[in-house]
């Protein structure tokens, strides 16, 4: 499949794990001081890789290169959920909202796959 936009930030997945990442910047900034190296640090690096790695599989030119980055991406999305189950229940703030748009971003990429898996078919 070859990307039909001229820039990752025309592509939709991008810009919702974009501001999935903003989001979760500022719902973990309340979060206790003690958890500044825990679940306020880890959250905020898996959102950030989650559209950094769909950015450097935008521009690789094989199928398996642009596959390989953008599961990165996904595995990223999973670990957030995690992090955001795990915020939710501890009582740091109300997640369910950032989980279902972590969950459409993770949709998106696996659409976004699928369609790189069709194209070499």
């Amino acid at each position: 499949m070859s990307d039909k936009s001229q820039s990752f930030r025309q592509v939709i997945a991008w810009q919702k794990a974009h501001a999935f990442t903003l989001a979760i910047y500022q719902a973990t900034e309340g979060f206790p001081k003690h958890e500044m190296f825990g679940l306020t640090s880890q959250p905020r690096r898996a959102a950030a890789s989650i559209p950094a790695n769909f950015v450097e599989g935008f521009r690789q030119r094989t199928v398996p290169d642009k596959s390989r980055f953008y599961n990165i991406a996904q595995g990223s999305a999973d670990e957030c959920l995690y992090h955001l189950i795990l915020a939710h229940d501890l009582r740091y703030t109300d997640t369910v909202a950032l989980q279902s748009d972590v969950e459409e971003v993770s949709r998106l990429l696996q659409g976004y796959r699928n369609g790189l898996a069709r194209s070499q078919d």
